[in-house]
């Protein structure tokens, strides 16, 4: 099995990697990149330029179109953000672990960590503890998206939804648009977000728990449970900050302004660049706002891993 690290940066070389080689491409690429990735790099350079927030994404699993919103999360947030990325493409087996969890400091080089993974069937306590551990113990902040919250799931540990916030397991059966509703209009998350807007398609996670640091920002009520059900929020655990959201099943929502200014505006939260009023802080600004046409991209999995491109 083959799993693909890439830079976002507007080159066309995609390499394809065996698994075991996985932590070694990371430390390449790290020494490689044009902005050497290093833990607590000053934020701007000689010339007193800021330098751009270094973002991971984690991509893949099963249920979602991966290769698609790849595209969407990259790009709709630089739109908004002065973020620069690189994108892990995992497989589509539920069951996965990604092997660069592998280490405690697996966060290392990176501002911050964007999670859009779903892997249910991974159930190895040591594992999932460890990958925690990398953003807990090391203070590498953390945005959660969808399945991130299903993922791990069954696993006899609560560390992880610890680390997100929230407690879910399971879904509504039907998939609907969804009335999303402001909780914290005050919040700097939420400034200049609409304190009520619709999703135009969603899939609802039911949520069992809310942990003691979980603050809610936004909420959507369930046909199934009656009860309004967290689908943004923010946490702390440890020494990092999450943000999260169950929105984001299907690309349409992803590709609202609503959705992309919203996690936009939370990544720039947990990196600190945003004021208390909700100002972005100087630099931090994106390449600005514009219409996101998705490229044909094909395959997914390790095997075939896709581009994204700006």
């Amino acid at each position: 099995m083959n799993m693909l690290l890439r830079r976002v940066d507007g080159s066309s070389n995609t390499c394809r990697w065996p698994m075991d080689q996985l932590v070694v491409l990371v430390m390449m690429v790290v020494a490689t990149a044009s902005h050497v990735l290093v833990p607590n790099a000053k934020a701007q350079d000689a010339k007193g330029v800021v330098r751009p927030l270094r973002a991971l994404l984690i991509s893949g699993g099963c249920c979602h179109d991966y290769p698609h919103q790849e595209y969407i999360i990259t790009k709709g947030i630089s739109q908004r953000a002065n973020v620069e990325w690189q994108v892990l493409h995992g497989s589509e087996d539920r069951d996965r672990k990604i092997p660069m969890y592998q280490t405690d400091h697996w966060t290392d080089g990176f501002d911050v960590v964007v999670h859009n993974e779903c892997y249910g069937g991974v159930t190895d306590v040591e594992f999932i503890e460890r990958m925690v551990r990398g953003h807990a113990e090391q203070g590498v902040p953390l945005v959660v998206i969808h399945c991130s919250m299903h993922s791990y799931r069954n696993a006899r540990t609560d560390e992880w939804r610890k680390l997100l916030g929230v407690t879910s397991k399971r879904h509504e059966s039907v998939k609907r648009p969804l009335a999303v509703v402001s909780r914290d209009a005050d919040h700097p998350i939420m400034r200049g977000i609409p304190t009520n807007w619709s999703t135009p398609n969603g899939e609802l996670y039911i949520i069992e728990h809310n942990w003691p640091d979980c603050h809610i920002l936004a909420t959507a009520k369930s046909v199934e449970t009656n009860k309004d059900e967290t689908v943004v929020w923010v946490n702390q655990y440890g020494k990092a900050k999450t943000f999260g959201t169950t929105l984001g099943h299907h690309n349409e929502t992803m590709m609202t302004n609503e959705w992309l200014a919203t996690v936009s505006r939370g990544l720039l939260w947990v990196c600190g660049k945003l004021g208390d009023d909700g100002t972005i802080g100087d630099g931090y600004s994106g390449t600005g706002i514009s219409p996101i046409i998705l490229p044909t991209v094909g395959g997914g999995s390790e095997q075939k891993p896709t581009e994204a491109k700006r």
